[in-house]
């Protein structure tokens, strides 16, 4: 069934009569006729009972034509909905972020979006790991990734903010010089790091930088870490903004050899987008993520 065959029917029943509705449709009589034919043919009934006086509608063309005008009627919405897509007047931008940006970052970026553009739609997609943002954007399931630096070269990417790993002591530390050192932080034996692909490079950090510290990866949840620091029974290394909100008696302090990590947008660099999505990057490219970080914190 074409949709060539819908058009006839519907300008057929209007009109009255094939030499009418080809003048309607733009398109010769035996054209018309041919369309409803083969149609009649598919369906395996008629749609019209031909005579001097026109065309008129069967029983069964009835029935059918009623559903011609409502398959002609979804297609006209689903032509508005992609000219809203078209235009910044609607649509839906989906966003995957993982905890710490979708928490304390990406809200306050959208509440000044949805300000400039109420009528576009925006969610977001909340992943364990920035492996797991990347995944969603090769799954079709993101517009946008909120994502770590480097990644793979499918992506398109814009640094937005570098975010400090900090190490986190027990409110009751003393420490005797005001920069931390290496045997401070192990003096707490074992240090608790991230389990997340953050955790990896900053494994790979302390083994080429540091002094041989005990450490664990086994809590999942970045603030059952940071109670366990709050309570005295374990120091930790994390990124501040995972670490946040910090105990006010939890002692914070750059590492030794400072590390960050580079958290970026990304989209996948041969995907179609929607005007909606480049608006949203845009708005995010100039976003002073930087302040809003220092007031959460």
């Amino acid at each position: 069934m074409k949709l060539s065959q819908l058009r006839a029917i519907v300008a057929v029943a209007d009109c009255g009569n094939f030499s009418e509705a080809a003048l309607e449709l733009q398109l010769s009589q035996p054209a018309i006729s041919h369309a409803i034919a083969t149609l009649e043919e598919e369906l395996g009934v008629p749609l019209f009972a031909r005579g001097r006086h026109g065309a008129v509608l069967t029983p069964a063309g009835e029935r059918i034509l009623y559903h011609a005008r409502q398959a002609m009627q979804h297609l006209k919405m689903m032509q508005h909905e992609a000219n809203l897509h078209k235009g910044l007047h609607g649509g839906h931008v989906r966003i995957a972020a993982f905890r710490s940006v979708a928490t304390h970052l990406l809200p306050k970026a959208i509440a000044q979006f949805h300000n400039q553009f109420p009528e576009i739609a925006v969610t977001i997609i909340e992943c364990a790991a920035f492996t797991d943002v990347e995944q969603c954007l090769h799954d079709g399931r993101a517009d946008i990734g909120i994502t770590c630096l480097p990644t793979g070269e499918e992506f398109e990417t814009w640094e937005i903010f570098r975010d400090e790993y900090v190490a986190l002591l027990p409110p009751d530390t003393k420490i005797s010089s005001p920069q931390i050192t290496w045997e401070d932080i192990a003096a707490y034996p074992p240090v608790l790091l991230p389990c997340t692909p953050c955790g990896r490079i900053l494994h790979n950090h302390l083994k080429t930088l540091a002094i041989p510290i005990h450490t664990a990866s086994d809590i999942q949840e970045d603030s059952t870490v940071v109670s366990m620091v709050n309570q005295g029974l374990r120091a930790a290394i994390m990124p501040r903004l995972a670490a946040v909100p910090i105990p006010s008696k939890v002692q914070v302090y750059s590492l030794p050899a400072p590390l960050e990590r580079v958290i970026a947008t990304a989209t996948l660099s041969n995907a179609l987008q929607v005007p909606a999505v480049f608006t949203f990057l845009e708005m995010l490219s100039k976003f002073d993520f930087y302040s809003l970080a220092k007031f959460t914190s």
